[in-house]
Parts: C-alpha cells; structure tokens; sequence
C-alpha cells in the first residue's frame, strides 16, 4: 500500500487575521511531519500537503478547529513518495491570483455541479464548456469538446473573457458556461468574475477533475488523457492512479514518453519544449545538478539541495 496520505484542499472564507495564523498552522504541520506547501491570504486558505495518514488528519483537525473552517472540504490520493520537499506557509493577497478587485468568491461563486451530474451537464449542445487551467494543463488531457482559453497564467483569463465576450467570441452572447479546474479553486473564482460580467448561467465542477476521476467509471467518463497535478506526481489517470507523465526540470513542462524520445531530451537538462530557450551555461548548471541527482540516488538518498521544482501549485498564482 503506498505510503503516503496527499491532502489538496481550499475554502473562500475572509481572514483577517491571516498573516497570524501562519507561524502556527507551520509549526502544527512540521511537528506532525507534513510537507507541501499552504496558503493564506485575507481571501482564505489553498495548498496540497502530504504525510503519514495520521498527520495529515492532525493538522486538518487543527485547521477546522478554526470555526471559519469547519466546513473545509478536502481531496485524498496516495503516493510511493513524500511528492514534495519541504513545508511552506505562504501569505499572498490572493490565494489564486487573478488581478481584478472584488471578486468574492465565497458568496458570488456559480452553481456547483457533482461530478455525477456533470456528463448530462456538457453533453447539452447549449452549453459552452471552459477549460480555465493554464495551457500546459490542458496539454495533456481536458473534458473532450472544452474550449482551451491558452493561457499561460490564471490572471490572464479576464483578457480572455473579454475578448471572447465580443462579437463573434464563444462567450458573446452570454451562454450558459460550465467551467472546471484541477481541485475546483480557479472555477469557483472564474465564475464569480462571469457573474460580474452579467453571466447569469454558470456553472462549475463541484471538486474538481480531480473528484470527477476519482468517482465517475473510465467507461462513463468524458475526460480524456491525463491531469496535470502540482506535485512530484506530475499526472494521474482515472481512480487517481499515478499518470505517466514526467517533469522537465529545465522548464518544467509535463513530458510525454514521445517527448523523452526527442533528440532534444536530455534528462534534467533539456526537453523538446526548451532546448533553445536556456543558455549554454545555464544547461552547464543543469548539468552538474543533474550529476548531483543521479549521485543521490545512487548513495539511496533524496536530492533536495539545487533543483528545479515542479511549477507552483494553482493558488500560489496560477489557478
């Protein structure tokens, strides 16, 4: 069985006094042997964290014993490996940065749709589907028919909007939208901001891909390939099950099994997606910490000293 208890979880809720709340939320967590990475902002709480079941279970007792977040909801899944270094606590003005003021995801959110109901929900031709994950997400794998906005970054979804609002835009003439995400967090807030916009119909996937894979039968879903996580996992398939998908760690771009056989692979160095974007010596500085790597894991030991981490989790700026 594998070893190691993965918590993703999130809730909209005001804190005031959030810059308070972080030295003891990091304390509660490295004393029960917690790693990942949290966030606090006056909006509320974000992050993935990961531990022994028994710790993880811990520090959600202690988040909860915080009346504002009793009612956290969280999302589990298991892994071989700790997926994550080190444990942070992080203060950021959002805990998914869009850009635009008051947005308020808490009260102004759209209609939450349960994975079990959302096939009827995109199969209706009326409905415009939106994929508000980042580009490199919707890579490898997306609801089949979903529009791809191609963003780099969550807070370029309002430009998008924007221009998909005009004339001729998918969203012009203010059609019923259903939005989903990783874990629920950019939907929530991508369908306060249409509410803003005179959006009257919008809806978004209760849970996230993530809940939708791990309820809903491969041989009901409408998901297809893998998703991306923000962890040392990289992807997962249906039932959670662990993807196939690596991490460049030059770029940090999810790396296909066709991508590794690129002339331009070169393990810890370069992939098809950068190997002309980085200097010579910066590769020279990949590779030497590559060598470190490959010396670690030869001693049986985990490298954590000069790496290049997977990209940062959704709330810290993305979802």
């Amino acid at each position: 069985m594998a070893s190691f208890l993965i918590a993703a979880l999130y809730k909209f809720v005001h804190l005031a006094d959030y810059r308070a709340l972080r030295a003891p939320l990091l304390a509660c967590c490295e004393a029960n042997q917690v790693a990942g990475t949290l966030l606090l902002a006056e909006e509320g709480i974000n992050g993935t964290i990961a531990g022994s079941q028994a710790g993880i279970a811990a520090v959600l007792d202690y988040l909860r014993s915080d009346p504002r977040l009793a009612t956290l909801v969280h999302k589990e899944s298991w892994a071989d490996e700790m997926p994550f270094y080190r444990m942070k606590v992080k203060l950021k003005r959002e805990i998914v940065t869009m850009g635009v003021p008051n947005v308020h995801a808490g009260t102004m959110a759209g209609v939450y749709v349960k994975p079990a109901q959302w096939n009827r929900l995109v199969d209706d031709p009326d409905v415009v589907v939106v994929d508000v994950r980042n580009d490199y997400e919707v890579s490898i794998g997306s609801f089949a028919g979903a529009v791809n906005p191609h963003t780099a970054s969550f807070s370029e979804f309002p430009q998008w909007v924007r221009e998909q609002s005009a004339q001729g835009g998918v969203l012009s003439k203010k059609p019923k939208v259903a939005m989903f995400c990783t874990g629920g967090i950019r939907c929530e807030k991508s369908t306060a901001y249409l509410r803003t916009q005179g959006f009257d119909e919008v809806y978004h996937l209760e849970g996230g891909i993530l809940k939708y894979l791990e309820t809903v039968p491969a041989d009901e879903s409408r998901w297809d390939g893998e998703c991306f996580v923000f962890d040392e996992r990289v992807s997962v398939q249906h039932g959670l099950a662990p993807g196939s998908y690596e991490l460049c760690r030059a770029c940090r771009q999810p790396l296909s099994a066709q991508d590794k056989a690129s002339e331009f692979f070169v393990e810890g160095v370069s992939c098809p997606h950068c190997h002309d974007r980085h200097t010579e010596e910066q590769k020279q500085r990949f590779r030497e910490r590559q060598k470190q790597v490959e010396l670690a894991k030869s001693r049986h030991r985990r490298h954590i000293g000069v790496r290049m981490e997977p990209r940062q989790a959704p709330a810290s700026g993305d979802e």
